[in-house]
């Protein structure tokens, strides 16, 4: 949880409200690809 609340305080997380024409989608926080490693201790690519 910490690791989340540094990426949110550094702008590494933003929030998408995902409200199209029609139909709501929901609220999702999002981060980038290249800054997936600022969550985790260890990051295994595919």
């Amino acid at each position: 949880m910490d690791k989340f609340i540094d990426a949110l305080e550094n702008n590494l997380i933003y929030v998408d409200f995902d409200a199209r024409t029609g139909h709501n989608h929901g609220t999702k926080f999002r981060i980038r690809e290249c800054n997936i490693h600022e969550l985790y201790d260890r990051v295994i690519m595919l």
